[in-house]
């Protein structure tokens, strides 16, 4: 529902916590109502430590909106890219934290269907925080009446059996899985070609290379564990499990040489992003560009102070009291009355 949703932060009246609200139009889902109730029933089921959740649901009349943990720690390629020192190991332990998740949700009978590094995202900015999967839209319980065939997912990270419109099971995200550890190894994805024809073939093919020299100072373990993720038979490809298992996760063979330099150059050509190349706009409060974002807010503000101040009170005495009432929880108060 990303296409056409707005994410807004907001603060719990209650505890004060900062949450996120996905506030949907219900315009922009007629003819898709099997698709957000989807997403609803598996953001319901599911509760774990890698996996963004679903707080709370309200509904206006133009409005579905959805109350979801915040996560503040940026996109995984930006926190490599800001790293100084890169390693398999730090690539290992991203890897095995979303394996770890993935698997709760297949032991839950759910599948992803659309893992990629876009939906891999940081809880917090702290140094050791964990990684957090995101973005259940296209995700499928298994079982629930229908075999999964329909052709879904990013072009890049999907299995060749959805390509070959077979019926597929969760075996689907451990191949991307490993599509997401190849990248996070050299930068750059397995399968490119910007003829989505040619690129599906290679992928159909499970054609893929360790070159070099982008691949010369990874160990042969962790390449044995990305052919074992990326293995085109569905039925002996590694599953969560398994991967989990495999001594570059459980074991001591993943690398701690610094890979930085050469990963991040290739994940800032590969997968450009303006603000990797275009200095940042300016955004203080001296700047015009600040109060065109922020205009809505400061007049609201500034409206309410009024109202209070006009009530007979002091300045200072309405000062103090305006934020001891409204405290700034605008997006909560706008979603709560249905506006």
């Amino acid at each position: 529902m990303g296409a056409f949703s707005e994410v807004v932060l907001a603060e719990e009246k209650r505890t004060q916590r900062l949450v996120a609200i996905k506030c949907i139009p219900k315009k922009a889902l007629e003819g898709k109502e099997n698709s957000i109730e989807n997403e609803i029933a598996v953001l319901h089921k599911i509760k774990h430590a890698n996996i963004v959740s679903l707080e709370e649901i309200f509904e206006s009349k133009s409005h579905l909106y959805l109350v979801m943990q915040l996560v503040s720690g940026g996109e995984l390629f930006d926190r490599i890219i800001e790293k100084g020192f890169y390693t398999e190991k730090d690539a290992s332990k991203l890897i095995q934290q979303i394996l770890d998740a993935v698997k709760y949700l297949h032991d839950m009978g759910i599948v992803h269907r659309d893992l990629k590094p876009e939906n891999l995202l940081y809880y917090s900015m702290d140094e050791d925080s964990k990684i957090m999967i995101s973005d259940f839209g296209l995700s499928k319980i298994e079982g629930s009446g229908s075999v999964m065939s329909t052709a879904c997912g990013t072009p890049g990270y999907v299995a060749p059996e959805v390509l070959a419109q077979k019926p597929y099971s969760k075996a689907v995200d451990c191949w991307s899985i490993g599509v997401i550890a190849y990248i996070l190894l050299c930068g750059y994805p397995p399968f490119y070609d910007e003829n989505d024809a040619k690129l599906f073939e290679q992928i159909l093919k499970a054609e893929y290379e360790f070159d070099s020299p982008y691949w010369d100072d990874i160990s042969d373990s962790a390449k044995d564990f990305i052919v074992h993720l990326m293995e085109k038979d569905p039925n002996t490809r590694y599953t969560c499990e398994q991967a989990l298992q495999h001594p570059w996760i459980a074991g001591d063979t993943a690398l701690e040489k610094n890979i930085h330099e050469s990963v991040s150059a290739q994940i800032k050509k590969n997968f450009a992003k303006s603000k990797w190349k275009v200095k940042r706009p300016d955004l203080s409060w001296t700047n015009n560009t600040w109060w065109i974002v922020h205009f809505p807010l400061v007049y609201s503000l500034v409206t309410r102070l009024a109202l209070v101040w006009t009530s007979g009170r002091t300045l200072l005495s309405s000062l103090a009291f305006f934020f001891s009432v409204n405290r700034c929880k605008l997006c909560v108060r706008r979603v709560l009355n249905g506006s």
